[in-house]
């Protein structure tokens, strides 16, 4: 099976103080694969290094240390961004743009004809439950409509990777089903998606493993089922439960001089 995205043992310092001079650990020796057609979590604390491995990934900003490979490519050979879709956890648009527009702009973006941007739009925006309000200004959308409209964009390209950073944020029952149903045809197609979630119920539905950051180091990873047990009997227990006995443990980041 061949991987989307590989971390091999990758560190990022973010530089602070005077000229740099100090620098903030995010992430250390982090060995990670995530193979095609699966759907894979990525779970920790705040501030463990969810986001920086994401960002390294999506050529946001380079690692320090090791190697990170998209699509078997460097993550700094940025042609193969064009097969992969993300949402942000907080997106951005501009909000005087209407919902058609933006997707219309975002397709031209990505390359496609006039005419497979506005099918594309049109399509996706009733996926997404926001056909009837396609031409209003986005400045009038709720959190959640907004939420909506980030993995309409997402989508436009059709991802062979599809990343979600906290996706469910702001979206009601039905929205979060919609998330799901869209992980679902993403795994039926063969695709790959990497979730980024604090949502554990979200979690053991979707997803085939998970990787576990604590600290800025990677304390676990395997199948849903295989970390859902407790490590002295075997007996299966709460995600959550098993996801708290990790977090406890020892990897606090520290300052680097």
């Amino acid at each position: 099976m061949s991987a989307v995205a590989e971390f091999e043992d990758v560190g990022k310092v973010y530089p602070t103080g005077l000229l740099g001079r100090g620098g903030r650990l995010a992430v250390e020796h982090v060995s990670l694969r995530i193979n095609q057609g699966e759907v894979f979590a990525l779970l920790g604390p705040n501030r463990a290094g969810k986001t920086t491995l994401v960002k390294i990934l999506l050529s946001l900003c380079r690692p320090t240390a090791g190697r990170s490979l998209r699509f078997g490519r460097p993550v700094g050979e940025r042609q193969t961004l064009a097969r992969v879709g993300y949402v942000h956890e907080n997106p951005a648009f501009p909000r005087y743009l209407s919902a058609t527009a933006l997707l219309e702009f975002y397709g031209a973006l990505a390359l496609l004809t006039e005419s497979n941007a506005r099918s594309r739009t049109a399509q996706l925006l009733e996926v997404v439950g926001l056909a009837d309000r396609g031409h209003e200004p986005i400045a009038r959308f709720s959190k959640g409509m907004v939420q909506r409209l980030a993995l309409a964009q997402a989508l436009l390209n059709d991802p062979e990777l599809l990343v979600l950073d906290e996706p469910s944020e702001g979206l009601d029952l039905a929205g979060r089903r919609l998330v799901r149903d869209v992980i679902a045809e993403r795994r039926k197609r063969g695709f790959t998606v990497l979730l980024v979630s604090h949502v554990l119920g979200e979690v053991e539905q979707v997803c085939d493993r998970l990787g576990v950051l604590v600290g800025g180091h990677l304390v676990k990873s395997g199948a849903v089922a295989e970390l859902a047990r407790d490590p002295k009997t075997g007996a299966r227990c709460p995600l959550e439960q098993a996801l708290e006995r990790l977090y406890a443990q020892p990897g606090e980041r520290g300052a680097c001089a």
